[in-house]
């Protein structure tokens, strides 16, 4: 019946330590279930963000390699248009040169013939050459009736004119080829003219081309700067695709096997679930049939059957307490003494305590503790060597989980100060080019004010110049309309001046002095002002045209460039907060691993005694316990 009662405190007692350690495996088992699933969901996440800034960045590539393309057609078309004007501009520039010297010619050999014929009327008897205004027929500019006129002039006989007359009086000959000089003096002024519109046709047809080339020119600079950023950006959208594709392949592998490890730990978890069912069913029902067995071997009917059928028993039950308080046999001494001998060089306190209880049990009873023990040292034995592998396991993967997620926040920690730093260089950019954009709007509202004004001074220069040509044109007609008249007045009347006169007065008409040519002197100086200032305004307008060309080019590059960087700088700023999150989860994940690896410490690392050790000193134990049952049973009484 003690027998029974010891068997049923076992049991019990292993019932329990089986519940605690098991308690301790679920614990295990949902902590890291619940872990892993954790760290899938995150990898699901991540694998999805990571797909989309794949797509993003493909698309973003595409669409940039269209606007390259795009740009690569407008910058080939441009410079089409460049080599196109410069060809007409070169056209017409030849076309200017040759009418340019064609007028020069003619303006010349009108001069020329003027000359010619005005020294006949005053000098008709030195039959100066005529070749001036005959060479007039071989001028392309000169009009038909114009040479019409003149061949009749030609064909004019001086000599045969003197025949019919008495002889002529020494540079009196009275000039009749008035209208020929009048005619030709119209074609001359003409002419003056018709160059004059030339010139500033070509002032401004140069002008015009040099706009547009400029123009054109600013146009293929701006979209050469756009086919390089875009191409960067282009290479930067390949290189982060690139990126993130390594890093999905990474995440779904590191993915993959979580979910790998986690299907055979639920798998492993629910088969330990259903054998710790199983077993505590059978120690529930092997407590039970010892409960039954106790109840039985108590009840009246046993025990007084017992005393009246097996009194040896007491008879047996006094031997052995003789036996144990007088006497110990040779084999006993031997065991007690070797169980001493082992307990001491092993320093055990299961074999000093088996010793103890060896010099004192009968050997029925001692043989039954030392099966005992062995068997119990023997499943410690393997319950340690379970344990030895799950933590082995545990500890190597807890140590590649730290290692990777301590990698992964020094990553995340040299990412966030570059972003940092990227974010602040991007701020000061963005601040000195908006600076710059501010200077250029500046510049360009000082220099619309500077031409507007100047431009209103030019203007009314220009129209007081042509106010005073007119005037003076005016006053000129009618002096040569007076002149004229005073000297027909004096070549055909030949009337005497008063007597106190000495010659004959025919008003102002010298060559180098008199109203008209101070007038005309006047006049040239009005349309030189007239000249000189369209011309100066003509420069003044192609200058503030050029410069503000390049101040909006400038503004316009510096304004996509503050947008560029403005979009740069939220990209990296939400990058930033993206990052600092994945920091603060990662650390955590880091957290709980170091936690964990703390908690596994005590079992599985700070033992104070290695595992080899352990094992050799169990496996000596093992071997001392077998070799005191052998002496035992060679002395067995039984």
């Amino acid at each position: 019946m003690t027998c029974c009662r010891a068997c049923w405190k076992r049991a019990k007692k292993e019932k329990h330590a089986e519940q605690v350690q098991f308690a301790a495996y679920k614990q295990f088992c949902d902590d890291t279930s619940v872990e892993k699933k954790r760290v899938i969901k995150d990898a699901g996440q991540k694998i999805e963000g990571l797909n989309a800034d794949i797509e993003k960045n493909v698309a973003d590539a595409g669409r940039l390699s269209k606007d390259i393309t795009g740009h690569d057609a407008d910058v080939s078309a441009w410079k089409g248009d460049e080599r196109a004007a410069s060809k007409v501009r070169e056209i017409e520039n030849a076309d200017y040169k040759a009418m340019y010297t064609d007028y020069g010619e003619s303006i010349d050999a009108l001069g020329r013939a003027i000359q010619v014929i005005k020294k006949q009327a005053y000098d008709r008897n030195q039959k100066a050459s005529l070749a001036q205004v005959r060479s007039l027929n071989q001028l392309h500019l000169i009009p038909a009736e114009a040479k019409n006129v003149i061949n009749l002039f030609l064909q004019q006989d001086p000599e045969d004119e003197g025949l019919a007359v008495s002889a002529p009086e020494a540079n009196a000959y009275e000039f009749q080829s008035s209208k020929i000089v009048d005619m030709l003096e119209k074609l001359l002024d003409k002419f003056v003219e018709e160059r004059t519109t030339l010139q500033k046709e070509e002032t401004n047809s140069k002008h015009s081309h040099d706009l547009l080339m400029q123009d054109l020119a600013a146009q293929i600079a701006s979209s050469t700067q756009d086919i390089e950023e875009k191409t960067l950006a282009k290479a930067s959208a390949l290189q982060r695709k690139a990126d993130a594709t390594g890093d999905l392949n990474d995440t779904s592998s590191s993915k993959k096997l979580d979910e790998s490890y986690l299907s055979d730990l639920t798998g492993t978890c629910s088969q330990k679930g259903s054998d710790f069912e199983n077993r505590q069913q059978l120690r529930a029902d092997e407590i039970q049939a010892i409960e039954k067995a106790i109840e039985i071997i108590s009840s009246s009917s046993v025990k007084s059957k017992a005393d009246k059928y097996l009194p040896a028993f007491n008879q047996v039950k006094s031997s052995f307490a003789q036996l144990r308080a007088n006497a110990r046999e040779p084999s006993q001494e031997r065991a007690v003494q070797y169980l001493h001998e082992e307990a001491t060089r092993l320093n055990s306190r299961v074999l000093s305590a088996l010793a103890v209880r060896a010099a004192d049990d009968p050997f029925g009873k001692v043989k039954k503790l030392i099966k005992d023990l062995i068997v119990r040292l023997m499943e410690e034995a393997n319950e340690e060597a379970e344990h030895k592998g799950w933590c082995d396991t545990e500890l190597s993967t807890n140590e590649q989980t730290r290692k990777e997620k301590t990698a992964s926040v020094e990553i995340l920690h040299a990412e966030i100060d570059e972003l940092a730093a990227s974010i602040t260089k991007l701020g000061e950019s963005i601040k000195d080019l908006s600076a710059q954009v501010a200077d250029l709007d500046v510049g360009m509202v000082k220099s619309t004010a500077l031409r507007s004004a100047e431009k209103a001074t030019n203007t009314e220069t220009i129209n007081d110049s042509q106010e005073a040509q007119t005037a003076v044109a005016q006053a000129l007609t009618i002096l040569k309309e007076f002149y004229a008249r005073a000297s027909e007045a004096t070549s055909f009347a030949q009337q005497e001046p008063p007597a106190i006169f000495d010659s004959p007065y025919r008003a102002m008409q010298s060559e180098n002095g008199g109203v008209i040519g101070m007038l005309e002197v006047i006049e040239s100086d009005f349309a030189r002002l007239e000249a000189d200032t369209k011309a100066s305004e003509v420069t003044a307008q192609a200058q503030y045209d050029t410069f503000m060309t390049k101040s909006k080019v400038d503004k316009a590059e510096k304004s996509t460039e503050v947008e560029h960087k403005t979009a740069k700088r939220q990209d990296e700023e939400q990058a930033l907060t993206t990052k600092k999150a994945d920091l603060e989860g990662t650390q955590k994940e880091l957290d709980a691993a170091l936690a964990y690896y703390d908690k596994l410490k005590p079992s599985c690392v700070d033992a104070g005694v290695s595992y080899e050790s352990r094992v050799g000193r169990r496996k000596e134990e093992i071997e001392s316990l077998q070799e005191a049952l052998k002496i035992l049973n060679g002395q067995d009484l039984a």
